[in-house]
Parts: structure tokens; sequence; C-alpha cells
């Protein structure tokens, strides 16, 4: 295939575009780890040179795709209804439940938060970082007004602790949950070792849930309110 160079702002979206689908629609086939500049660019029929015309390493690639990633979930929660009537602590778990259960519906993004630090964050330029944690501060800061709506007893500063731990359990949970071959015939030898099997919504929905109670009594008793039951 000829490379034809893209002359117009709007070819260059568009093409930038195409590299962000096709990787998108790699990360459904295999994991972060997996996914190589060189499979990116037989992907998009396009020279590993000419795929870096428009991005600056593989990394940069997959730190844009989580960011839209991390929007396109953000735009789903927002959809949700807030149930306003309830105890604050059953709003907490109802809150738990649709951040793990809507994480859970998105593998690519879990995949791409996991790998974040160890991985997306190498291999690029300070002006790419600066642009990717420009992204994660804005998403952050709608995560902590979503949580607000659910639980406005938290205050910003709870709803912000529990987006950071809601984020951080679901990093570490998407990879101890994803187990090998190996583990695999590990957790099937007998049901002691089955146990030991993690599972993301859970682990996710339960951590969640307990910073959210842990957070709300904290809150109670400093402004010496009645618990919230």
């Amino acid at each position: 295939m000829t490379f034809q160079r893209a002359r117009t702002d709007e070819q260059r979206s568009q093409r930038r575009r195409h590299i962000l689908d096709t990787a998108a629609a790699m990360l459904t086939e295999m994991p972060v780890a997996e996914l190589s500049l060189n499979k990116l660019s037989r992907r998009v029929c396009l020279a590993k040179a000419n795929v870096l015309r428009y991005f600056e390493s593989r990394e940069a690639v997959l730190l844009e795709l989580l960011d839209t990633e991390t929007r396109s979930w953000l735009d789903e929660l927002r959809e949700e209804h807030a149930a306003s009537e309830g105890a604050a602590r059953a709003r907490g778990d109802r809150l738990a439940d649709l951040l793990a259960t809507s994480m859970a519906r998105r593998p690519v993004l879990c995949d791409l938060l996991s790998a974040q630090g160890a991985v997306l964050e190498q291999n690029i330029s300070t002006e790419t970082g600066i642009r990717h944690k420009q992204a994660a501060r804005q998403s952050l800061r709608d995560l902590v007004r979503i949580v607000l709506r659910h639980l406005p007893e938290l205050g910003p500063d709870g709803a912000a602790a529990l987006a950071e731990s809601t984020l951080l359990t679901a990093m570490a949970a998407w990879q101890c949950s994803r187990p090998s071959q190996a583990m695999l015939a590990v957790y099937a030898s007998g049901p002691e070792l089955a146990a030991m099997r993690l599972d993301f919504t859970d682990l996710v929905r339960r951590t969640t849930a307990v910073t959210a109670a842990g957070l709300l009594a904290r809150r109670t008793e400093q402004s010496g309110a009645a618990p919230a039951s």
C-alpha cells in the first residue's frame, strides 16, 4: 500500500482517529502488553515510521486512548440516575455497585488503567505527559462530581478520596484478577485454592463500599452529627 501523506488538518485528524480506533479494536483481542507498534502499524496498513508521524510512540497512542475511554465511561456514569432516597450507607453501596459493574463492562479501560504507571507513562515526552495529566485531572474532577451526586454527604474532599481509592483499587484488581494459564490450573486443582481467585467486580464493589462507609463515618464524627445508617 502506497503511503499518502495527510495534507490537511481534517485528514490528519482522520488518520489519528483511525489509528486510535484500530488500537481500541486490537485491545479487545489482546492485552496492552501484547499490542506492539509493529502490530498496530500492520493493522492500520502504514509503515511504523508513518504511524510515528501522528504519535510519538506506542505509549502515546495508548495514553490518548486511555483518556478517550475514561471520558466515555464518565459520560455513561453521568446518565445514571442518582437516587436521593435512602440512607447514605445504602446509597454508598449502590454507588459502589455502579462503579464496579460499569468498569467491568469496559475491559479496555481497565487494562489501560492497570498499565498506566508502569507502561503507558514511559517512553513519552514531557509535552505528551502534560496533556495526559491535564486530561486525567479533568476526568478526576468529573468523577468527583458524579460521586457527589450520589453521596453529597461526603463533601468535595471525601468524594475525591472515594474517587481516587476506587481508581487505584481497579488498577490493582484488574491485574490480580487476570490469572495466567498456569494459575488457572492452580485454581482448578481444588476448592480451597479456587476460593483465592479474585473477582474484579466483587473486589472493586466491596472495597469501594467499605471506603464510602468509612468516609461517611469519619465525616459524621467530624461534624458531630448522628451516624448515617
